[in-house]
């Protein structure tokens, strides 16, 4: 039997503007009413699941300052304003946010929604907006106000309370009574959040875990220079190096944590799973009984242990839990499953949920077959938020039937908390070696050594060397100091330094700068000094573009491979998977580049391999839309093997599906398809997506979340 362990993360970033106390992004409130509201509701219906969530403290703080008034939210603010009452800025700002949902899951379905978004257009550009809104009506703005809000309210929400039933039904013409009340459920609902779960944990069926309080990378906040044995040969910045700060991060946490909660946490997700070996003394120190990080990281670990010298490690090892030790302390730890964790968090949502649940579990069952009867443990560990607004149903039918699963099989799994299965199987295996490392490519990348990045950590560098000289000069009363230090804790946060530097972009890249440095600022002002004018220059600059479009027609040769043929894709688009990434992060990919482009007659794609010799077996499935049709034309390949001629078949929305054999696998991956098979005419706009099916799961699209227009 494998014990199988569901550590859910929640966290938010600290969205509050710390100058005038507003919460300029709404997502903690919104998380609240869909995603964390859920999650904790669904379990009941499984009394024999175990489960493990993360709340990060910097989370259940917006959670309390909003319901308790000592913050507000902005985009809240907005939606109460009588629609009468709208200024333009306020109307211009409600037609670029209040669309900001899943579009296929949470906008489409709803006709009223989706009429609005279609009156405003779905990519507007920014000038265009005071036009557009001079258009919509007040009722538009009222019905638009309502929708957003009601459009996030999660399953669990739409039955406890019948009004939200109620409004979906209606579906347009809301009253400013029937908003106000929607308004009061979102924040009955926030108040609700940290007792549902202390709830479950006090009844036994949940552990709660936390994460150093403003979700740092700690051991970048212990020393930068730590950085240098994960990135070697990077330019960083001027050493950072506060381990007072690292550990105030992990005491604050414990004493939030243990306020609401009642009991400490005996649990770390150390923030993006972030580890060093001087973690280890920090964390014994503070309580901590173990941590949790990626699979990654435990291999690099045993790799570097000279215990582990002489021994061919296998992959199996994974699944248990270790003693860590170093420096005279010692704590456990457990490295999540990469790849299941993954297939929850990015894959799950685009199958059918029983399939995608038993496509799970039986990856569960086969591992459970294969590791120790008596210490085995499989560790799913993941986002709990983020993914749920990609599956057509929230993730209700996929969680109910994975729990179900889990609890149908007691031969072969069992659900557990962190904390009884170590108190039930103390660990076999120990490291005396710890990488430096994340869960996402095993090293810091994400946060440090590139030039906005490197920015960010000099002027926070520069802002806690200041305080500290004001603090040993003794000029400041104990309020203005510890007021100061909150600040700095703040902005050492690993979500400024996310959104910092090309990994990834949103288009709140220059809020969440403006954020940062207003930390910074006051600083500064607490203690009574001008901030530095180079805090009011933005370090944010690098937007890297989804894709880039084909410079002109192409006719390359499929299947050919030889120099010149690579040359006839000189002029082709391209598309990196994974560049449209937003606060999520996906581990492994099959497919590392796309290349897409056409002539009069045909349209060519050529799919480069991440890892052509160990690439799986695998189907591509082609999706063509045009805007005047609601229906893709589908182009499904038969199984890809490692090399050699495959063939496809193209299905219309009507019609007969035809069989072509134009594909030829290699090194990369060659498609030519007709243009007049796939329904586009000269001068036809229209727009491909691709999905990687593995066993008739699947497993990648690209892109995620929209498809590449094409045509003339």
């Amino acid at each position: 039997m494998a014990n199988v362990v569901f550590l859910w993360h929640m966290h938010q970033p600290y969205y509050v503007n710390p100058l005038t106390r507003v919460a300029m992004m709404p997502w903690v409130r919104l998380h609240c009413v869909k995603g964390y509201l859920d999650m904790i509701s669904v379990i009941a219906d499984f009394p024999s699941v175990r489960l493990n969530f993360n709340l990060t403290p910097v989370l259940l703080l917006q959670i309390e300052e909003i319901v308790e008034g000592r913050v507000s939210d902005l985009w809240l603010e907005r939606s109460r304003q009588a629609a009468a009452d709208l200024d333009e800025s306020t109307r211009i700002a409600i037609l670029e946010d209040f669309f900001k949902a899943n579009w296929e899951n949470m906008i489409h379905p709803e006709p009223r929604y989706a009429e609005l978004l279609n009156k405003r257009g779905e990519h507007p550009r920014k000038e265009e907006l005071p036009r557009i809104a001079r258009q919509f009506t007040q009722q538009d703005f009222l019905d638009l106000q309502v929708w957003f809000n009601l459009a996030w309210c999660g399953y669990t929400a739409c039955r406890r309370f019948p009004e939200l039933a109620a409004l979906r039904k209606k579906g347009r013409n809301f009253t400013e009574d029937e908003k106000a009340r929607l308004l009061e459920i979102h924040l009955e609902i926030m108040r609700s959040i940290p007792l549902a779960y202390r709830s479950a944990q006090d009844w036994g069926q949940v552990e709660l875990t936390t994460t150093p309080f403003f979700h740092p990378i700690l051991p970048l906040v212990y020393d930068t220079a730590f950085a240098e044995r994960c990135l070697p040969d990077r330019e960083f910045p001027r050493r950072f190096h506060w381990p007072q700060d690292a550990e105030a991060q992990l005491t604050l946490a414990i004493e939030n944590h243990t306020r609401l909660f009642g009991r400490r946490p005996r649990g770390l997700w150390p923030s993006e799973g972030s580890i060093a070996p001087e973690m280890i003394p920090l964390m014994q120190q503070a309580g901590i009984e173990y941590f949790c990080s990626d699979e990654e990281n435990l291999f690099k670990s045993i790799h570097r242990d000279p215990a582990y010298a002489q021994i061919k490690v296998d992959h199996l090892e994974l699944f248990q839990g270790w003693r860590i030790k170093n420096n005279g302390a010692a704590v456990n730890g457990v490295f999540r499953d990469r790849p299941l964790s993954d297939f929850i968090g990015f894959t799950a949502s685009r199958n059918e949920p029983e399939q995608a649940a038993l496509h799970l579990i039986g990856h569960l069952q086969h591992i459970a077959q294969r590791i120790s009867p008596d210490h085995g443990l499989i560790p799913l560990i993941l986002d709990g938020e983020n993914a749920w607004e990609h599956f057509p149903d929230g993730g209700e039918g996929f969680l109910r039937a994975l729990y179900r699963g889990v609890a149908a099989d007691p031969m072969h799994l069992r659900s557990c908390t962190i904390e009884n299965y170590f108190r039930n199987h103390p660990p076999v295996r120990s490291l005396a070696t710890l990488h430096t490392g994340s869960w996402i490519g095993s090293n810091f990348d994400v946060w440090i050594g590139e030039p906005e990045e490197n920015r960010a950590w000099d002027l926070l560098g520069e802002a806690r060397t200041f305080l500290q000289q004001r603090i040993d000069a003794g000029t400041l009363d104990k309020e203005h100091k510890e007021e100061a230090l909150l600040e700095i804790y703040a902005a050492e946060g690993s979500d400024w330094f996310w959104w910092y530097g090309p990994d990834f972009s949103t288009e709140n890249d220059a809020l969440f700068d403006a954020l940062f440095r207003q930390h910074l600022k006051n600083v500064y002002v607490l203690c009574d000094a001008s901030p530095p004018a180079e805090l009011d220059i933005p370090i944010t600059g690098y937007t890297r573009p989804l894709f880039r479009p084909p410079q002109r027609q192409i006719t390359p040769c499929i299947g050919d491979g030889s120099e010149a043929s690579r040359l006839e894709w000189l002029y082709a688009g391209t598309y990196f998977p994974g560049s449209e990434q937003g606060a999520m992060h996906r581990a492994e990919r099959l497919i590392k580049k796309i290349w897409f482009g056409c002539d009069t007659v045909h349209l060519y794609l050529r799919l480069d391999l991440a890892h052509p010799t160990q690439t799986p077996p695998f189907s591509l499935l082609l999706s063509v839309t045009r805007p005047d049709s609601p229906e893709a034309v589908k182009a499904r390949t038969t199984l890809i093997q490692k090399s050699g001629q495959s063939s496809f078949m193209i299905s219309p929305p009507s019609g007969e599906a035809k069989r072509h054999s134009t594909l030829v696998a290699g090194e990369n991956i060659e498609w030519k398809l007709s243009l007049s098979d796939l329904g586009i005419l000269p001068g036809v706009h229209y727009a491909i997506q691709i999905a990687l099916l593995c066993g008739g799961i699947e497993t990648e699209r690209y892109p995620e979340h929209s498809a590449i227009p094409l045509g003339d």
